[in-house]
């Protein structure tokens, strides 16, 4: 979302992860283990980072990073920005480190690629391990917060926090009979055909929130077992799919739709209602609604480690961590209303944010956002492994040769 930031600066992370790929055809070798806590020191000279965002997220980290960059010009030069597509990022790092190769030095990504990463044991263990540099940052999390970090099982922190759904997204002056249960939502599509969308979870925050919400909604036996206790979700969303065009790979596509008439209501959240009005990618006049029963699903953007960094640029990357943590640091997650609200650490309020951020809450917040959290409860999204087991059955049984790019 909104990725032309000023001062991205030119990078070769893309062909350098093709180079990659191309040289581990061979497979074999394993990313050398990083130094303990209390080895690690600041480098004599200034690095150069390598960091893909697979999340959307560097719209809210960027402005984080440069400040550090001018801050600190004896630690850190430049930093490489890419963008990758948080179903393959996995991949291509377990590519790399097959061969021996470390090429990425910091990712930004959802809980999707985290999760995938974890199971494939691609990042390096942040904490416990490196509680020295990082600990006392973590401890001034927001409880919700704490509860993204604790599914990051060490391997992650959390940058910023937010984002809740599911929602409805919608134009009033298309939709007057907004839907407001799983079951009106149905008929409408029934009623209403091609006319509802939402993007493939795997790669969709709005999406995954859509999903995982359901089985609140619908009053399932366990939401947090995808496998075993989805049984009403999956038939739901198997009938909903009879009424739906196709899936679009990403969130963008489904708000582009949605201005340009092609779709009448599609799945939302907080952070993706705000920002793409905020830009002009959808309507100002754009309005959501959520289904009674509904459960908040908390979202998160997280900053992982591929493992194979060296010493030194280990040790700037938790460094910068730290400096993204601070609360003057924090309050630029408020951004465009991106993370709606967004930060991730206590005591940051609109107030302290950039003059811009807080024009743009200002005018695009919803007063209705206070009352629709306190009237639903918040809950995790389910843990990586389910997750994975999730988008892997979403893929197959529903999403199958309708997805497109």
């Amino acid at each position: 979302m909104n990725m032309n930031r000023k001062q991205i600066l030119a990078s070769s992370v893309a062909v350098a992860l093709l180079l990659g790929l191309a040289g581990c055809a061979g497979g074999g070798g394993s990313a050398p283990a990083a130094a303990p806590a209390g080895e690690l020191e600041m480098p004599s000279e200034p690095v150069t980072l390598n960091l893909v965002d697979v999340s959307g997220d560097v719209v809210v980290a960027q402005p984080m990073i440069e400040a550090y960059m001018e801050e600190y010009p004896q630690y850190l030069a430049k930093v490489n920005f890419d963008t990758g597509d948080a179903t393959e990022i996995a991949g291509k790092l377990q590519a790399q480190q097959a061969a021996g190769v470390s090429q990425i030095d910091m990712v930004l990504t959802g809980n999707d690629a985290l999760g995938a990463g974890i199971e494939l044991d691609l990042w390096q263990k942040l904490l416990p391990d490196y509680d020295e540099q990082l600990g006392e940052s973590v401890a001034t999390y927001q409880p919700n917060a704490q509860k993204m970090l604790e599914l990051a099982d060490g391997y992650a922190v959390v940058n910023d926090y937010g984002n809740y759904g599911p929602l409805l997204e919608y134009l009033p002056q298309t939709v007057s009979d907004v839907p407001t249960t799983a079951d009106e939502l149905m008929a409408w599509a029934k009623a209403n055909p091609g006319q509802f969308m939402y993007a493939r979870p795997a790669n969709s925050g709005p999406g995954r929130a859509f999903v995982q919400g359901l089985p609140y909604i619908l009053g399932d036996t366990d939401p947090m077992d995808p496998i075993d206790g989805w049984d009403k979700t999956w038939a739901y969303l198997a009938e909903l799919g009879q009424y739906i065009d196709y899936y679009p790979s990403g969130t963008g596509a489904t708000m582009r739709e949605l201005a340009d008439g092609s779709r009448s209501i599609i799945a939302s959240s907080a952070g993706w209602d705000l920002n793409p009005r905020a830009i002009g990618t959808v309507p100002a006049e754009a309005d959501v609604a959520a289904l009674d029963g509904t459960s908040w699903v908390m979202d998160s953007n997280f900053i992982a480690v591929p493992k194979g960094i060296s010493e030194e640029k280990l040790a700037v990357v938790l460094d910068l961590m730290k400096w993204m943590l601070t609360p003057e640091q924090q309050a630029k997650a408020y951004d465009t209303g991106y993370m709606y609200p967004g930060p991730a650490v206590e005591g940051v309020t609109l107030g302290m944010a950039p003059q811009e951020s807080q024009d743009v809450v200002n005018e695009f917040g919803r007063e209705k956002y206070d009352a629709l959290l306190e009237a639903y409860p918040v809950v995790t999204p389910v843990d990586n492994k389910a997750l994975g087991a999730m988008f892997d059955k979403w893929d197959r049984e529903i999403g199958a040769g309708m997805i497109q790019e």
